[in-house]
């Protein structure tokens, strides 16, 4: 399984599915690919609606076919577009075309719903996207209840988790394989991934991706 940091918290996931995740692409000056160069995709997976995340989701599950994942406040405002979704909650799990959703909880701000971490479980494997959020102690219930295989965690600070509290949810979700997301964007989240990596230590395995770069998991 290949797992593609496309920049910010872009992320691709390709297995015997293709799942994208918060496709900021346009205007994403770390952005790896442009929207009209993802012409294959089964699912397009989105944490919350702040246009960071949200991004060009709504493009590609129309040029691809994909179907969109997200909080049901925004899978209406997507139907009404022609997009096929599924929309759903903090909680539920939800399969659809070869993919399955587990939506868990995010402590950030948005529009409309509530913002929303989720794991994606593809071809045995669990991987959990944080979407934004600060730390918290239910992330310790993720940890005990899904294993993840790989974490994808912010670690940007000042609207996510930094580097210590992102250290500290690594310990809380027991996972053993972590990239950091959402820094490096722009100036306001520029921080060094090596001081995550330092306060990770041996907890985990520290992937530290350049935009476009791809581990393989």
């Amino acid at each position: 399984m290949d797992i593609t940091w496309l920049g910010h918290s872009a992320v691709k996931i390709k297995g015997s599915k293709t799942v994208i995740i918060d496709p900021f692409l346009t205007g994403n000056p770390a952005a790896s690919t442009t929207p009209d160069s993802i012409t294959e995709a089964d699912a397009v997976v989105v944490t919350h609606d702040h246009g960071d995340h949200l991004g060009d989701s709504f493009a590609i599950a129309k040029q691809t076919g994909a179907v969109l994942f997200c909080i049901h406040e925004i899978a209406g405002v997507a139907e009404a577009e022609g997009i096929t979704t599924e929309g759903m909650n903090i909680g539920g799990t939800v399969e659809n075309n070869g993919v399955i959703v587990h939506m868990v909880q995010a402590l950030h701000s948005c529009d409309r719903g509530d913002p929303a971490g989720v794991v994606i479980e593809l071809d045995g494997k669990n991987i959990y996207h944080a979407g934004d959020t600060g730390l918290t102690y239910d992330m310790k219930l993720i940890g005990e209840f899904f294993h993840p295989d790989l974490s994808l965690l912010p670690i940007g600070d000042r609207y996510t988790m930094g580097a210590a509290s992102a250290a500290k949810a690594v310990e809380f979700t027991q996972t053993k394989k972590v990239i950091p997301i959402h820094y490096g964007t722009f100036p306001i989240v520029e921080v060094d991934p090596e001081e995550f990596k330092q306060k990770v230590g041996d907890a985990a395995e520290v992937i530290i991706l350049k935009p476009g770069e791809t581990y393989v998991l």
